[in-house]
């Protein structure tokens, strides 16, 4: 008989998923939950539209989005033992602003 053991929170306590958000925002500020989806719907289109165009995104107070470009390696497919190259690629990253880090 095999256990199954689940994966270790990333956070411990509670993950906030996208509804989370609107209805924390919604509460805060009074504005009907279908504008504030709507308006953050909009918001991640633009980043990912962003993300797709390889721009740079910086949301003073909160940190900047930016792209590194990862060079090609050499790798080995686990299974087979094959030598596989895996090409160069860009990389998101993020950088949290120094009032976040601090907290």
């Amino acid at each position: 008989m095999r256990v199954q053991i689940p994966p270790p929170a990333v956070f411990e306590g509670f993950n906030m998923v996208k509804k989370d958000i609107v209805e924390r925002i919604s509460e805060e500020t009074g504005l009907n939950k279908t504008i504030v989806k709507t308006v953050i719907e909009e918001f991640l289109n633009l980043i990912k539209e962003s993300f797709e165009n390889k721009e740079r995104i910086e949301l003073r107070g909160f940190g900047v989005f930016y792209f590194k470009k990862m060079k090609s390696k050499k790798a080995r497919n686990p299974k087979t033992g094959e030598e596989v190259i895996i090409p160069e690629r860009m990389k998101i990253y993020f950088k949290p602003s120094k009032m976040i880090r601090e907290r």
